[in-house]
């Protein structure tokens, strides 16, 4: 995936107040939309280490850890390790550069991960693969943003435009709303989050 080594260098210090504060916004903003997930599984998709997905342990029966960065998922071994969770696996894949047969799951989240991501369109309609019938793919990212302008992430997303994307998908019902708006969030400029919930 976009990004990989960048991410590899900076795991160690990656859990920063401000990062933390973001995911705890992202996992409660997801958590509203799950269904009946105690018996049902979930793929924390570009997890990093883990911030968001480990929130949402207890509101699913089983959830992998999935990203493209060895150290970043080393990371939440460690931290499954130490709280003895028993619901939680890791694995590390791109999904840019191919698709996984054996992986499925009913809720796939992805937090501030679509933005790293140069071709969305492959990629999502790998995830809705993925989603097993009447699966939910979450989508938590940042409004499309002018004043952000660098060639290493999308500046941000259109709501209308990404849930006419994931229609042409295939995705039956997708919703989406502004979640936060914060000071120097996205590239040092104000920016909002947006989630979307996109229905298999």
């Amino acid at each position: 995936m976009g990004n990989t080594d960048i991410f590899e260098a900076m795991a160690n210090g990656y859990d920063t107040s401000e990062r933390i504060q973001i995911a705890n916004i992202a996992s409660n903003a997801i958590r509203e939309f799950i269904e009946n997930g105690k018996d049902k599984r979930a793929i924390d998709f570009g997890c990093g280490t883990g911030l968001v997905g480990l929130n949402l342990l207890d509101a699913f029966q089983h959830v992998v850890f999935l990203d493209t960065s060895p150290n970043m998922l080393e990371l939440i071994n460690q931290k499954v390790a130490n709280a003895n969770v028993l619901n939680a696996e890791t694995i590390c894949f791109d999904f840019e550069a191919g698709a996984r047969s054996d992986l499925h799951a009913d809720y796939v989240f992805m937090a501030q991960v679509l933005l790293h991501i140069k071709e969305i369109e492959p990629v999502l309609s790998r995830l809705y693969e993925v989603l097993n019938p009447g699966g939910h793919l979450l989508i938590v990212d940042f409004d499309k943003n002018e004043n952000v302008i660098t060639d290493m992430v999308h500046n941000g997303f259109d709501q209308g435009n990404l849930i006419a994307l994931l229609s042409k998908i295939g995705f039956k019902e997708t919703k989406s709303k502004t979640i936060y708006t914060g000071n120097n969030i996205f590239m040092n400029q104000d920016a909002s989050l947006f989630i979307m919930d996109a229905k298999k």
